[in-house]
């Protein structure tokens, strides 16, 4: 939030919050956003957010992810192309300090996905005209590939731009667990493209977690 914050340029912070049970929500309010709770779950809580957003353009940012200084910028920039609806920026996924283990640089092989797609993914900050987001009705109600089905939906109606500049993605959990985080980044959107059901791969990710 600090970094958030610390952006240049005007910008509203909002934090949706899905019923933890830490001090998340008392720590955002301690800084000057607007804190909102809502249902748990990534597209409920981002469409609960954006539903009160006030903002022309709304950024979708993963609490684990850290923007560049000048994002605000070249978000700007990279809408100035009237033909542009969406974009997202490029990953460098790392392994937070002092737990960094030797197969750490193997992480960046993540990133690679974030250079080449053209449907980007949440964690690649996310950012939208909230015209377009509206009128495709936001983040589908589905329990996973809620972002690559907005992304492909946005495509439809425009162009969406990878902006040259890279988020700071925690590779926390892919330390944690680095089997399993393969198995679903190289697998389950390749199974949703070919027509498998997110419901499906909701219950597949909770039988192999």
């Amino acid at each position: 939030l600090d970094g958030v914050l610390a952006l240049a340029g005007r910008k509203e912070v909002i934090v949706v919050d899905g019923g933890s049970r830490d001090d998340t929500v008392a720590l955002a309010r301690t800084r000057p956003v607007r804190v909102l709770e809502s249902a748990r779950g990534r597209a409920p809580q981002l469409n609960a957010g954006a539903a009160i957003a006030a903002g022309d353009v709304l950024l979708f940012l993963h609490a684990d992810t850290t923007l560049p200084a000048d994002a605000l910028a070249l978000v700007t920039r990279a809408l100035d192309d009237p033909a542009a609806i969406a974009g997202a920026f490029r990953t460098w996924t790392v392994a937070d300090p002092p737990d960094a283990p030797w197969f750490a640089p193997l992480l960046h092989l993540a990133d690679l996905r974030s250079r080449y797609t053209s449907l980007p993914y949440g964690d690649q900050a996310m950012f939208v005209r909230a015209e377009a987001f509206r009128q495709v009705g936001g983040f589908p109600a589905q329990p996973l590939m809620e972002d690559l089905e907005l992304s492909r939906r946005l495509r439809r109606r425009g162009r969406i731009v990878t902006v040259p500049a890279r988020v700071r993605v925690s590779g926390r959990r892919f330390v944690a667990r680095p089997l399993f985080h393969a198995v679903v980044m190289n697998t389950f959107p390749a199974l949703y493209r070919l027509g498998v059901s997110p419901d499906r791969l909701a219950k597949l990710y909770r039988s192999i977690r």
